[in-house]
């Protein structure tokens, strides 16, 4: 029990930081890489490339079962037993893998004769899907013991190596799609494999050393496989539909527009999910964080107050960053077609709509996570399934609409109908945690807040530079109000 005392415990701010960190310098990797594949294929080749990887990241998400999630929940409770739970959840997702494994093998003979061109791409890219997901366990294991930096490390690990390899290939010349493919294959075994390592010293030291243990020590749900299996179903239902909320409209726009269009979304996309790592590193920071104290409604509270403070703080900061770098630097990475409106519209432009969507999804991250983490997480899957079917329908019904009209309005209606999901589920994500209240003390200050980022973001699509020179100010005073409303020694709520 001593080497458990020695262990870091999980810490919203430190281990958000750690991993936006990570994230942010990953994307910065992931955003060369992607630089290197649109000067190397065609767009047609980099089109299909990224919707197979959506589209095998999103199907193989029923594997995942939302076990890693649940360990990410439950793991800081007993870190001697994160190890054995990882294998745990292994062994569950490959009796769950089984069935659709066998069907594929039945299936090949089919897939071949169809997609004969492209089989060696399909392969590739379900398989860097498997990985991914394979890797979830012991990442979500390094954080719940509070390692969030060396799970940060890992995914650095990844980019880096799968950069490293795109470069090689460029250099070389080579433009065949499946090259890539392969680097980014081992760019994700190797990452998982040092995950595996570094939880192995870490962890499994302590679970040699106990005498005696049981799996109630992580919390009822992992008493039995069936309780397991039940208390995940909520985040697996959940995982089979959250890649959606960020790439229905991008499947939407290939379906009506063709790849080319969906690969500019994509390039557009890409700065706004950079992004969106600082949600989703205080997502999963914050996670563990509530877990641990689900069962103490003031402390409860108090964590979530904290987090939306932190919000408000990293909101203009994140903001200004976006328009600065993207209005700079993209244009002088991406190929002109992609910047120049050739291919129907400008990626810098789309990209100012869908920052009113970053900011929304920033201010929700305290709300959904609350739901993900409180005693009724299928409350969290409701919310989840609401917010695909409202950007599903917002976002066939604006961009059905404007495709008749031409690519350009297709491709700029696809971005308003992602920013209006974001505000959707911001929304609700505070009704549904049931934070009103919170709300309610500022709620001038939400309304202005919520207003100006609106405008903002539309005049810097419009290129009104008047109303763009003249928000920031209103928009940083809001930030500050509420700062000063919520001070950062939080001491009750």
């Amino acid at each position: 029990m001593s080497q458990q005392s020695n262990l870091r415990l999980p810490d919203m701010k430190r281990d958000s930081t750690w991993l936006a960190s990570a994230d942010l310098f990953s994307v910065f990797l992931a955003l060369v890489g992607q630089v290197i594949l649109t000067r190397s294929l065609l767009s047609s080749d980099y089109g299909l490339f990224i919707i197979l990887l959506d589209l095998f990241a999103t199907t193989f998400l029923i594997i995942d079962l939302g076990l890693p999630t649940l360990l990410a929940r439950d793991g800081g409770k007993a870190p001697h037993l994160v190890w054995p739970a990882v294998w745990r959840v292994y062994g569950m997702q490959l009796k769950i893998a089984i069935p659709f494994f066998l069907l594929t093998l039945f299936l090949t003979p089919q897939i071949i004769t169809s997609w004969q061109d492209e089989f060696s791409l399909l392969l590739l890219t379900s398989v860097i899907a498997i990985i991914h997901i394979a890797s979830y366990a012991p990442r979500s294991a390094l954080r719940a013991i509070g390692e969030a930096r060396i799970e940060g490390i890992t995914k650095v690990v990844e980019r880096a190596i799968t950069t490293i390899l795109y470069c090689a290939l460029f250099i070389k010349g080579y433009d065949d799609v499946e090259y890539f493919a392969a680097a980014f294959l081992a760019g994700a075994l190797i990452a998982w494999i040092f995950s595996l390592i570094q939880l192995s010293k870490l962890s499994k030291p302590l679970w040699l050393s106990e005498d005696i243990w049981n799996w109630n020590d992580l919390g009822e749900s992992w008493i039995s496989p069936k309780r397991l299996f039940f208390s995940a179903m909520p985040f697996a239902i959940t995982l089979g539909i959250l890649p959606y909320v960020i790439r229905i409209e991008k499947f939407i726009l290939a379906g009506h527009m063709g790849v080319d269009a969906a690969a500019l979304f994509h390039v557009a996309q890409l700065a706004w999910l950079a992004g969106l790592v600082v949600p989703q590193a205080m997502r999963s920071a914050l996670l563990p964080v509530l877990g641990n104290v689900r069962d103490d409604e003031n402390a409860f509270k108090l964590e979530l107050k904290k987090s939306m403070q932190f919000c408000f703080n990293l909101m203009p900061i994140g903001f200004y960053c976006g328009v600065i770098i993207v209005w700079l630097l993209l244009p002088i990475a991406f190929p002109s077609q992609y910047i120049d409106g050739s291919l129907g519209a400008s990626a810098v432009d789309i990209f100012f709509i869908l920052l009113f969507g970053w900011a929304m999804t920033l201010l929700a991250t305290p709300f959904y996570t609350a739901l993900k983490a409180g005693k009724r997480p299928w409350k969290f899957t409701l919310f989840i399934l609401l917010v695909v079917v409202f950007g599903s329908v917002v976002g066939w019904f604006l961009i059905s609409y404007y495709s008749t009209i031409g690519i350009n309005q297709a491709i700029a209606s696809a971005a308003f109908a992602s920013s209006l999901t974001s505000l959707f589920l911001l929304l609700l994500s505070i009704h549904l945690s049931h934070s009103w209240p919170l709300i309610k003390e500022h709620y001038i200050e939400w309304f202005l807040l919520i207003l100006s980022v609106a405008i903002a973001s539309y005049s810097l699509w419009s290129k009104n530079m008047i109303l763009t020179i003249s928000l920031p100010a209103i928009y940083f005073i809001c930030s500050l109000i509420y700062s000063k409303a919520n001070p950062k020694n939080l001491e009750s709520v």
